[in-house]
């Protein structure tokens, strides 16, 4: 009997270190320093590639933080929403959240062919991403942290958690509550990250429900203003675009909150967030507390961010992020 209880214990043992190893320490060991030596020069190399690319575009910005979202959604922040599709898998990019949407993969490249100039073959995809998803936050007047580093990229995508994982804008509340909180990410986690809709545009696809079937919690004049570049015809005028920010979509700020305060958030699952719900208060507080959303958007980023990172010997340093070495 003794026996069996010490075998008994020496298993659970084990099983709770291969927990702790698998979950625990491979967060811990990204840094904001893990290329101070082998690439001093990535950051500036990195700020100013996405400079460039959103001063031609400011959409840029939100496209390439959209992308950093994705990526870690799905099985963790590794890069795999990067990969093209190949023979032996298909890739993140052709499922539902990303096909026609998901965009920027062409600015990431230019991103990374910088980083490979200065030091080749040491910075890994997911890291650029998320580096640079930082950047595109800062370039438009949103906060600042410190990116923590020393992930690598993932072998392999899945297409069917992609699927799964990224929540769609018809989601309710207590989905977008659960989806976040399947990731470790608090309800004010979900709920400041979402404010990450303070900028960028979204298709009529994504909200012709919105706006033609929803009326108790919708601003009459967001409503009329948007069906006139969203006809109600499924088919008609799908790609046509539309600001998630209808005051200032192109900085980084806290008129996203108000809106949904005014019933004028454009998606559904925006406006979820301020519905007579429980994230209600929060939402109130950070529509007049932009010092609050920007110190909590900038401490989930970094709580994103340690989402599932390959660290050590796992994965590879892709030379090319839409492939595999």
């Amino acid at each position: 009997m003794a026996t069996s209880i010490s075998y008994s214990l020496k298993v659970t043992t084990i099983v709770l270190s291969i927990i702790f190893l698998f979950f625990g320490s491979s967060s811990a060991q990204l840094s904001p320093t893990f290329y101070s030596k082998s690439c001093p020069r990535l950051l500036p190399a990195i700020k100013s590639a996405v400079t460039s690319a959103v001063s031609k575009e400011a959409r840029m910005a939100a496209s390439i933080l959209r992308l950093f979202f994705h990526d870690c959604f799905v099985n963790g922040c590794d890069g795999s929403l990067l990969l093209d599709d190949t023979s032996s898998f298909t890739g993140e990019k052709r499922a539902t959240p990303n096909l026609n949407s998901a965009r920027g993969f062409e600015v990431v490249d230019a991103i990374k062919a910088a980083v490979e100039k200065v030091c080749p073959g040491v910075v890994s995809c997911a890291d650029v991403l998320a580096v640079a998803a930082r950047d595109s936050v800062v370039v438009l007047g949103g906060p600042n942290w410190n990116v923590k580093l020393g992930r690598r990229d993932s072998r392999t995508a899945s297409q069917s958690a992609a699927n799964t994982s990224i929540p769609p804008p018809t989601s309710n509340l207590n989905n977008l509550i659960s989806r976040f909180s399947a990731l470790g990410l608090s309800t004010r986690d979900m709920v400041v990250l979402s404010g990450s809709h303070t900028i960028g545009q979204a298709r009529c696809t994504s909200f012709r429900a919105r706006i033609y079937n929803e009326t108790n919690n919708l601003d009459t004049s967001l409503a009329q203003t948007r069906r006139s570049n969203c006809p109600r015809t499924t088919g008609t005028g799908d790609n046509n675009l539309a600001p998630l920010d209808s005051q200032t979509p192109t900085s980084f700020d806290n008129n996203y909150f108000k809106d949904l305060v005014s019933n004028k958030g454009l998606l559904h699952s925006d406006q979820q967030l301020f519905n007579g719900g429980s994230t209600d208060s929060i939402v109130r507080g950070y529509s007049t507390n932009p010092k609050s959303f920007s110190s909590d958007f900038a401490a989930a980023m970094i709580k994103m961010g340690d989402i599932r990172p390959l660290t050590g010997t796992n994965g590879e340093i892709r030379k090319n992020c839409r492939r595999r070495n």
